[in-house]
């Protein structure tokens, strides 16, 4: 379960091309959930889904951040993946539930009985019902057996394994970043999803919490998507692949009609789900870097870099990705390179298609060794910059319809812009929260709304997490989400 949540410019084929590097940086519940040192682990009765399951839930964990630890979260989601085992019927299976490190709005299902939830998702939803409904719908999945065609269908498409040969020129066989991404690229199909939807229904209504609360969570996601809207693509298949929004919204309150009667009832838990989000990290987790316009920082890994006026950053599972304009983009990741290995050597060691061999030169900068060269594709041009930085390697992958002069003087700038981070750059970083505010006897929509005026787009961004608008009344006594900046 994924949602797209907008596509910038640039358009989602060079996207694709910039997606086959591997990741910067980079971290469940019979009902258990995943702490950073416990394995995954799960016992469904099925040996092969559960080796297939712990093969793939380590690279998922990879790929989104790691694992995310908030024992009030925890303690919730447990406690809704086990009334939802109950209802499904399923209360022997062994599910292993882990939160992700990311802002993005997703979940998946894995054969073995995973299932993950991002905390972008615990910040999206407003109540248990509305978790519950995303967590049923996952079950759904691993119940009807759609997990394990999916992984099947992963192993089998030849997407990924053009991108990575046809502009990396990477061996699929051997290349990390491949069969990560093969997860994204093996979407379920339409029927899957909406069978997913009434399955996942029915067990959040019959497990006692409101069936209504699919229909509310997949409204507020599309609103989501659309204030999103002009972000680096975040290929999450929760509403791709499938009906558009309004048109599975109605079928989801379609079904929930069908078995359950009229809204009213079942447990929404609004409360106690404010009390367990309460605190938790909202937007892009330090322990991956944080970005301030034009600038990267790492706080962990200590470095620094700034691209070009125009690049719209974002980090996207590992990565970081900057596009500017419909026509060119930036992608800054990391790869495993030998410590004796000359970085000139790396670059032509063929890892991308295209490449200009008499362009790639070496020399220090900033007192870090680098290297730099040129490849071509039939419809884009890059500029390729390596730079190893504390025994590990980076790289800067800008790509070009056109290679004009700026553009690359755009690329020689960003990598002469590395340099290790000082403390003042360090100071910079501020990280953003959820917390929980009551709404007063004259309070509006608007009044919660201002509470959120210093951080940038945050009225606008009050109203989605909320699922409210301007003018809308709200309920004096009831928590509300709000951002707010430490």
């Amino acid at each position: 379960m994924t949602m797209q949540l907008g596509k910038a410019a640039i358009g989602f084929g060079l996207l694709v091309l910039l997606a086959g590097c591997s990741s910067v940086m980079g971290p469940g519940t019979p009902v258990q959930v995943t702490g950073p040192t416990q394995p995954l682990v799960s016992n469904t009765g099925d040996p092969e889904d559960d080796i297939i399951g712990a093969r793939e839930a380590p690279k998922i964990t990879a790929s989104y951040g790691g694992i995310y630890t908030d024992r009030p979260a925890e303690i919730m989601l447990a406690q809704i993946v086990s009334k939802l085992l109950a209802a499904a019927d399923q209360p022997n299976l062994n599910f292993t539930v882990t939160i992700l490190d990311t802002p993005e709005i997703n979940a998946f299902a894995l054969p073995g009985g995973y299932i993950f939830v991002t905390r972008g998702i615990l910040a999206l939803a407003n109540d248990e019902s509305e978790l519950a409904a995303v967590v049923g719908h996952e079950i759904a999945h691993v119940t009807l057996h759609h997990a394990k065609q999916r992984t099947e269908r992963a192993r089998t498409t030849d997407l990924v394994d053009k991108v990575v040969t046809g502009v990396f020129g990477g061996d699929p066989s051997t290349d990390q970043s491949a069969n990560k991404a093969k997860l994204n690229f093996a979407a379920f199909s339409q029927a899957q999803e909406l069978a997913a939807d009434k399955q996942g229904i029915q067990y959040v209504g019959e497990a006692g919490f409101d069936p209504f609360a699919a229909a509310r969570f997949l409204g507020a996601m599309g609103r989501f998507a659309q204030y999103s809207q002009g972000t680096a693509d975040q290929a999450d298949d929760f509403l791709s692949s499938h009906p558009s929004t309004p048109d599975r919204i109605q079928k989801a309150t379609e079904v929930a009609r069908a078995f359950f009667g009229a809204p009213g009832l079942g447990a929404q838990n609004r409360p106690d789900y404010m009390t367990a989000i309460a605190g938790i990290t909202y937007g892009d987790s330090p322990s991956q870097g944080a970005i301030s316009g034009q600038r990267f920082i790492h706080p962990g890994l200590k470095f620094t870099f700034t691209v070009p006026a125009g690049y719209n950053l974002q980090i996207s599972k590992g990565a970081v990705v900057g596009v500017a304009g419909d026509g060119e983009a930036v992608r800054f990741d990391s790869a495993e390179v030998a410590p004796e290995m000359a970085l000139t050597d790396y670059l032509r060691s063929g890892w991308i298609a295209g490449l200009k061999p008499e362009t790639v030169t070496g020399q220090t900068l900033n007192g870090f060794d680098t290297a730099t060269g040129v490849a071509a594709t039939d419809q884009w041009n890059f500029r390729v910059a390596i730079v190893r930085y504390n025994s590990v390697v980076y790289r800067f992958i800008f790509a070009a319809r056109v290679d004009s002069e700026l553009f690359a003087r755009g690329a020689d700038q960003t990598l002469q812009s590395f340099r290790a981070a000082t403390n003042a750059d360090l100071h910079a970083v501020r990280t953003l929260a959820v917390k929980t505010v009551i709404a007063g006897p004259v309070d509006s929509a608007d009044s919660l709304a201002r509470k959120m005026a210093g951080v940038p787009g945050g009225s606008n961004l009050f109203y989605v997490l909320n699922n409210l608008y301007p003018g809308d009344p709200v309920q004096p006594g009831q928590p509300y989400k709000i951002v707010v900046i430490n």
